[in-house]
């Protein structure tokens, strides 16, 4: 009988987990992305602030 090849086994389960935890990062920033979306103009349009000191 054949001996189980543990470190095969091992390497498929951590391969597994990086695709199970990439697709998790990935649909954390898909879900995140509209939120994070501001044209550059807005960003940078702010009313100047008061400059006068008595």
């Amino acid at each position: 009988m054949a001996k189980p090849n543990y470190s095969f086994e091992k390497r498929q389960r951590e391969l597994a987990r990086k695709k199970k935890q990439e697709a998790k990062r990935e649909r954390k920033a898909h879900r995140t992305e509209p939120e994070k979306t501001v044209p550059p103009a807005e960003e940078t349009t702010a009313p100047p602030a008061p400059s006068e000191q008595s």
